[in-house]
């Protein structure tokens, strides 16, 4: 994009960076287009990301042979886990109809991954990869036999018997099948009935392969306000944890940062036998049937009348069709081919930001249903999205104004030759990516370290092992149409998840009715202070949050970033001069405020009281005069020199980071406790007791506690942090269920069950209101803590 920008004439630049909406189409828009066609350069950079045959992303018989070469140099030195990582690119790469010797390579390289797999102990996965090199290669002997000795494993006897039968049916040699009749007689004779493990189902991942239904006494309606547009309120009162919406996505894109670990579909963590595009090397599914629903071709091909098969008795006949044929896959998996249009080896999809990935895909998937017309010109109108373009800043403009010409020429010269481009493809794009900009939705899953957990016996700490805690990975984009009317809260009373591709909305307090639904679209009261939260609202939403979380007196936004009093007997705060001119405006447009505005936006009795215990100077103001005056404690009037405590914070921030990056890198030892506890000394004679940086520094000491094996010390830092923590948010936040998880884990690894149950049992309560049923499938551990903690309390109490 840079190389497009230099060159546009600097009078053009103004012009594009200082557009609205209305200039689009008459001045913008067509002048920068009509520049871009009569440039050589700009049709060269184009050519690279819309031309196929100049594309990277397609498949290469050579790149296939050589992975599939070194894949079975590992194999052969028993290196498994890199022999998997060989052929599993191999198979990303290799062209459908390539040969190697005699056989299909995609077929070659599936078994030579079910071999990879069997010896790495992942029978059901194995047992997948023979299937899918069987519909490639019916007659392919050896992975009949590799299938019949997996289904043997796993105890589907006459499933063995008849794929050991096919083997010998195709085996010439006579040792070979001296040796088969042996396998044969030595599977146990049993009809049980064989599982499906011929599909991966995504289900294992998210717990469940459906959304749940909304209540039926949920009502929910769409209305427009001056403030905030359109929004979503109740028609009736709503329980805690009750499911209000559920949605799937109009259109989705994967992440950049997740496309080697997560399904290009579904989303979901990939398995070990993971599913490459048949088309070309970028995708890669969890299983055949995301493969399908996202676009892609099954690798297949049809059986013939072999002479080996005519003579076989007929139930063997219909084992070898249940097994080879395809039709099951087409005939029960609805396919809604989002990326098909990306499918031809172009690099523009690769290449290309998520936004505008995303946009392409809404784009194709109009023109695909018939709705859009090939000039785009009713693209908004069908949408009915909302947009900020007129807000945006001048680069933003810019950059949207480039990406939309160098998407609609990508799809028009690599896909869809009928689709225009013109000004008004163009301007429609523009103002598309306007809206993507504000309506996606990030689909988050909750990355743990005990996705594989063990948990860990009392005293038996690994130096390598952390402490079991939750990260939140973005792994795609999304447009949810409805999803997308909910309006923004600071404090928000309904919380989202995703189940799969799935949007999940829940309240996570009593709603009445008329409230309106709101949800965070960023940082919570609790994690940024009020300045900080309205400064990022505004750069990435484009409005000014006057949400209850931003109107009303929040004991968090006076302490997140808060100085302690000089009087060490005082638990007053000390503001610098940002955050008191933020909450000195804030308060007095509450406080001027009449009392019957918005009764969501009243202060309580209880909110009054967490105020006084911090800054109780604050409830003797008189109302619409409101001033905070920095480096004064707000409770007992006493001055603070916030700049000499800054300079003290920094330097023991600056001792902590070194600590995080030892233990990161795994050289965590038993003398970098002492820094620890220097450092988050200085913290606490710095800052107020409620700080979240001493939180956050709580956290590290207990990380740093508990890979030196003081597990003692990692209990009572975490317990510290969750303390303040419990300030800055409330008691069944779902940060505190986070923060809980490792805590029941330190409370295991020291062998103190009950209180690890006890724990156990908070934290399953604060998951269940912000998840419902899905906090048992969503977060894997949750059984294990559970099962760990009774496993030690019933011989206690036997």
């Amino acid at each position: 994009m840079e190389k497009l920008k230099s060159l546009i004439p600097e009078d053009l630049l103004q012009t594009v960076r200082s557009s609205s909406v209305d200039d689009l189409l008459s001045s913008s828009s067509s002048s920068l287009l009509r520049l871009f066609l009569g440039l050589p350069q700009f049709h060269r950079v184009v050519s690279e990301l819309s031309d196929p045959g100049l594309g990277c992303c397609g498949k290469n018989e050579e790149t296939s042979l050589d992975l599939k070469r070194r894949g079975n140099l590992c194999f052969r030195s028993h290196d498994f886990d890199d022999a998997l990582r060989f052929y599993s690119k191999a198979l990303r790469v290799a062209p459908p109809h390539a040969i190697d010797g005699d056989k299909s390579l995609l077929a070659s390289l599936f078994l030579n991954r079910a071999n990879v797999l069997h010896n790495l102990g992942l029978v059901e996965e194995s047992l997948r990869d023979c299937h899918r090199a069987l519909r490639i290669d019916p007659y392919y002997a050896k992975a009949w036999y590799r299938r019949g000795k997996l289904n043997t494993v796993l105890g589907n006897y006459k499933d063995a018997s008849l794929d050991i039968t096919v083997s010998m049916s195709l085996e010439s040699s006579p040792v070979g099948l001296k040796q088969l009749q042996n396998e044969l007689k030595a599977i146990p004779v049993n009809n049980k009935t064989s599982k499906n493990h011929d599909e991966y189902h995504p289900s294992s991942n998210a717990g469940v392969d459906y959304l749940p239904r909304v209540q039926s006494e949920v009502k929910l309606r769409c209305v427009s306000t001056k403030e905030k547009g359109r929004g979503m309120v109740s028609e009736c009162d709503i329980e805690q944890a009750s499911v209000i919406h559920v949605e799937e996505p109009f259109s989705v894109v994967i992440s950049k940062n997740c496309r080697e670990t997560h399904c290009h579909f579904c989303l979901n963590e990939l398995p070990d036998d993971s599913v490459p595009c048949p088309s070309c090397s970028i995708p890669v599914y969890c299983s055949e049937s995301c493969q399908i629903r996202s676009g892609g071709m099954l690798s297949t091909n049809k059986m013939d009348k072999h002479h080996n098969f005519q003579n076989l008795p007929d139930d063997i006949v219909e084992h070898i069709t249940g097994v080879t044929s395809v039709d099951k896959y087409y005939s029960e998996t609805e396919s809604i081919q989002e990326h098909q249009h990306e499918c031809r080896g172009a690099n523009w999809s690769a290449v290309l930001p998520s936004d505008a990935v995303l946009a392409g895909r809404v784009i194709m998937k109009l023109i695909n249903q018939g709705k859009a017309t090939m000039d785009l010109s009713n693209l908004q109108e069908i949408l009915e999205l909302s947009h900020s373009y007129s807000e945006m800043s001048p680069e933003s403009k810019l950059e949207l104004h480039l990406l939309s010409i160098v998407l609609i020429w990508c799809l028009s010269k690599s896909c869809c030759p009928d689709l225009l481009i013109c000004e008004a493809s163009v301007t429609q794009t523009i103002i598309l990516l306007s809206q993507i900009k504000v309506n996606s939705i990030a689909v988050v899953r909750m990355k743990s370290s005990g996705d594989s957990f063990q948990c860990i016996p009392s005293g038996n700490v690994s130096a390598k092992e952390p402490i079991q805690s939750l990260e939140q990975i973005r792994v795609g984009q999304a447009i949810y149409k409805s999803g997308s009317l909910f309006n923004h809260s600071c404090k928000p009373n309904i919380h989202l998840y995703f189940l799969s591709r799935g949007l999940v909305m829940r309240t996570t307090e009593f709603v009445p009715m008329g409230c309106p639904l709101e949800l965070s679209y960023g940082p919570e009261v609790g994690k940024w202070d009020c300045k900080d939260r309205i400064r990022f609202l505004e750069e990435e939403y484009f409005f000014h949050c006057r949400c209850r979380g931003c109107s009303q007196i929040n004991i968090s936004d006076l302490v997140i970033n808060g100085y302690c009093c000089v009087n060490t007997n005082c638990t007053g705060v000390v503001l610098d001069s940002k955050v008191a001119t933020c909450e000195s405006e804030k308060l007095n447009l509450f406080l001027a405020a009449p009392k019957s505005l918005d009764r969501h936006f009243q202060v309580s009795e209880k909110v009054y009281a967490d105020v006084g215990e911090v800054a109780s100077s604050l409830l003797t103001k008189p109302r619409g005069s409101f001033h905070i005056e920095p480096e004064i404690c707000l409770k007992c009037g006493s001055r603070c020199d916030v700049e000499k405590s800054h300079v003290e914070v920094n330097k023991a921030w600056n001792h902590l980071r070194r600590v995080d990056e030892l233990m990161n890198s795994g050289h965590a030892n038993v003398s970098m406790l002492s820094d620890c506890l220097r450092s988050i000394a200085v913290l606490r004679t710095s800052l107020h007791v409620y700080n979240k940086d001493i939180a956050d520094a709580e956290d590290k000491v207990a990380q740093a506690c508990y890979l030196a094996g003081e597990l003692r010390g990692a209990r009572e830092h975490c317990e510290a942090s969750i303390k303040i923590l419990k300030r800055l948010y409330e008691d069944e936040h779902v940060v505190i269920g986070n923060e809980m998880v490792k805590l029941a884990s330190i409370q295991l690894a020291s062998g103190d069950s009950s209180a690890a149950w006890d724990t156990t049992k908070i934290l399953s309560q604060i998951f269940s209101k912000y998840y419902g049923s899905h906090a048992q499938t969503l977060f894997c551990y949750l059984p294990c803590f559970k099962q760990e903690a009774v496993d030690y309390l019933i011989p206690r109490t036997s």
